[in-house]
């Protein structure tokens, strides 16, 4: 009998418990697990991110949650959660953020890493799962260059360079990390398509390769500065450019005509796109243990495309131009974050804060075509088309005040929780003018219980209210559809809200061989966002997104990560995951239930690493795989329209086979093989068009296709001096 490979995969998780329970109890007293930098010694290690590598289960503790979140993931302001911290503070950045730091900062300034697994009045941020805590070491005066040259090559012969150069150190009370990266954004998108009418006749085919030529630049700075024994300031700067011009090339063969006919269509995709983040936070602590901290942060996005599409009737035959499409935006945050936090009596805290926040989002749309109208050379030498809702600017002035309560009942269990409001206004101006007020209260309560000193229950309930997309206020281009250049906006969106309940159970086997980790959860959804039908009449059918009732979302996570010392392989682990997913919600665009996106059917993971101490050398694997395939109740994710319907192959896990070799030779030069997609997975998808609505079923066609990026091979050499 053939078993899927997720069966398999549920089989392990559940069994590996087995094989390592005759392992002794672990001795540690608290809920957190130190690993001191003698830990490390027999790696090699760079980077800190090289030190994480070798600790089992790490990915769990940096996934944070781990359980996807609803709606657009838009993360406006700064909250209070983190999942790093350095020296138990978070970095006062969100671009710039301290996970990517972890390549950056070398393994000989490391004390110890902490995995925090409790609560506590103590910690820099809430702990939403597990927290990773770097411990530098106190050193008068060090400072250390860690440098990475390396190359990425791809499938069609390109050859892009990649590299880092960072100085880091201490000077007195000064730590500073400064580094500059270049990395590459090249991707070349192979892409086959059939459609069928719906008598089963043949249609068309569309075959296109589009190329991005893209380098990413970035330069980015942290300073931290120990005033005084209860004084700290801190200040991190970033800058980076990532232009992404592109081309592409799309063959259109009509299997209509007799003979075929080939219409060829090609694409000119010139971008640019630039950010900048400024941040910096100072924190005051008083005799008696209560701490004042605030905090400030600027950035600022900008984004500018152009499509330009010509057509001819074959290879180096004339082209016509046909299409201009132009879209500029412009993100800006000021983020403001102030509170004092104190013990109350007992085992318990309070912390009392305030977070103010303006964001601003700009954007344009031009669009142009051959309508017989004036040209005009603002729209690249063609004809003005209207577009309702095309020049906008959205400003969102927020207010968050919250109350967070620690309580350590007992030596085993904790109790945190919080409460915020939040109070905003959100203004739109140019083509369209509004204002809208919202006000929200979120509750949370996280509840952790140390079953033993390695066995963990948490549970946790708190009301989530997702921030709107501002791109969905105004008119923006359709990247999803070929058929439809750009889509219409909705000044009167509003937040989804959601109650998340989750159980957690986390399990750390003895003598530090492994993790087990199980986690259940249910949404209750409320205003969902989706496709809605906001037709001038039947004859001209128009959606934008809006919202469209409420949902219920279950999911289970099963994890393992597992040394294999039962097998005399101690320094090799095998780390395994399976995700089980469910969602509906009834949609009245097609009158009946749907899934809700991101919630996909589920998805399957496993990865194997090798440390060979005795050769200073590393290897693995790691293949990940969705759950179901394209279309029906089995498959993935369904995204309705007002006239056609979008099935994906794939949801948030996509099938991806990776592998490295690591090799640490003279002089502490790490030496890293490593390949990316290497099955050169395919992402497919079916839709399915309609004449008229949806919802009367008159099918037009189907549509078939398929994409694929290739393989990506990376060679870097990298050490510390």
């Amino acid at each position: 009998m053939t078993r899927h490979p997720a069966t398999f995969v549920a089989i392990l998780i559940l069994c590996l418990p087995v094989s390592t329970s005759f392992a002794q109890d672990s001795v540690d007293e608290s809920a957190s697990v130190r690993y001191p930098a003698s830990y490390f010694a027999e790696f090699g290690a760079v980077s800190v991110n090289d030190m994480l590598n070798r600790i089992p289960g790490i990915a769990l503790a940096l996934d944070g949650n781990q359980v996807p979140s609803v709606g657009n993931n838009n993360n406006r302001g700064l909250g209070s959660e983190s999942q790093i911290l350095i020296n138990g503070k978070r970095l006062a950045g969100k671009a710039n953020e301290t996970g990517a730091q972890l390549d950056r900062i070398p393994a000989n300034q490391v004390s110890y890493i902490e995995i925090i697994r409790g609560t506590s009045g103590d910690l820099d941020v809430r702990n939403s799962g597990q927290l990773v805590n770097i411990v530098l070491l106190e050193v008068q005066a060090s400072s250390s260059i860690s440098a990475e040259a390396g190359a990425a090559y791809y499938h069609d012969g390109t050859l892009d360079p990649t590299g880092s150069l960072s100085y880091s150190g201490q000077r007195g009370s000064l730590n500073y990390l400064v580094n500059a990266t270049l990395g590459s954004g090249y991707e070349l998108q192979e892409s086959r398509e059939l459609s069928v009418l719906a008598d089963g006749r043949l249609n068309e085919t569309r075959v296109f390769d589009r190329q991005r030529e893209q380098t990413n630049y970035t330069f980015n700075s942290n300073l931290v500065y120990q005033m005084s024994d209860n004084d700290r300031v801190s200040l991190n700067a970033l800058y980076g450019e990532n232009d992404p011009p592109a081309t592409l090339l799309r063959k259109i063969t009509d299997l209509k005509t007799t003979p075929n006919t080939l219409l060829i269509e090609r694409e000119d995709l010139p971008a640019t796109a630039t950010n900048w983040e400024l941040g910096g936070d100072y924190e005051h602590s008083f005799d008696g243990g209560a701490k004042y901290k605030v905090l400030f942060i600027v950035n600022e996005k900008n984004n500018d495309s152009v499509r330009e599409r010509y057509v001819s009737s074959g290879q180096g035959q004339p082209e016509t131009k046909n299409l201009f499409l132009a879209s500029d935006s412009r993100y800006r945050e000021r983020i403001v974050r102030t509170s004092y936090a104190w013990n109350l009596y007992g085992n318990q805290a309070l912390e009392l804060g305030l977070e103010g926040s303006q964001t601003i989002q700009n954007s344009a749309l031009k669009l142009g075509a051959r309508t017989g109208a004036p040209a005009s050379l603002e729209y690249g030498g063609l004809s003005p088309v209207f577009v309702p809702n095309a020049v906008s600017q959205v400003e969102e002035i927020r207010y968050e005040g919250f109350a967070v309560h620690n309580w350590q009942i007992n030596p085993r269990m904790s109790l945190e929780s919080s409460l915020l409001y939040e109070v905003s206004e959100i203004a739109q101006s140019g083509d369209v003018n509004k204002k809208r007020d919202f006000d929200f209260i979120k509750p949370k309560l996280d509840f952790r219980f140390d079953i033993s000193r390695s066995f963990q229950l948490r549970m946790s309930a708190e009301k989530d209210v997702s921030q709107l997309s501002f791109a969905d206020f105004s008119a923006s281009v359709n990247a999803q559809d070929e058929d439809q250049d750009t889509q219409v906006g909705n000044p009167g969106l509003e937040q989804e809200q959601t109650w998340r309940y989750n159980l957690n159970l986390d399990y750390r086997l003895p003598n530090d061989s492994g993790v087990l980790n199980s986690r259940l959860f249910y949404y209750d959804v409320r205003n969902s966002i989706g496709r809605i039908d906001i037709s001038p009449n039947p004859q001209t059918l128009l959606s934008t997104n809006g919202n469209v009732g409420d949902g219920k979302i279950f999911g289970l996570y099963l994890n393992a990560s597992i040394r294999l010392g039962f097998l005399n392989l101690p320094s090799a682990v095998v780390t395994a995951g399976l995700n089980l997913e469910d969602a509906y919600i009834y949609d009245p665009l097609i009158a009946k239930k749907r899934t809700i996106i991101p919630i996909d059917r589920g998805s399957f993971r496993i990865g194997f690493r090798h440390d060979i101490s005795a050769y200073n050398l590393s290897y693995g694997m790691s293949y990940q795989d969705g759950i179901g395939g394209v279309g029906g109740t089995g498959g993935n994710r369904v995204r309705y329209d007002i006239d056609n319907v979008l099935f994906y192959g794939v949801g948030k896990v996509r099938t991806d086979l990776t592998a490295f070799v690591e090799k640490v030779g003279y002089r502490n030069f790490t030496y890293r093989l490593e390949v990316n997609n290497a099955i050169d997975s395919e992402r497919c998808f079916e839709r399915k068009r309609y004449n008229g609505h949806i919802r009367n079923r008159d099918l037009r066609e189907i549509e078939y296709s398929c994409t694929n990026t290739g393989a990506q091979l990376l060679f870097k050499i990298k050490s510390t001096f």
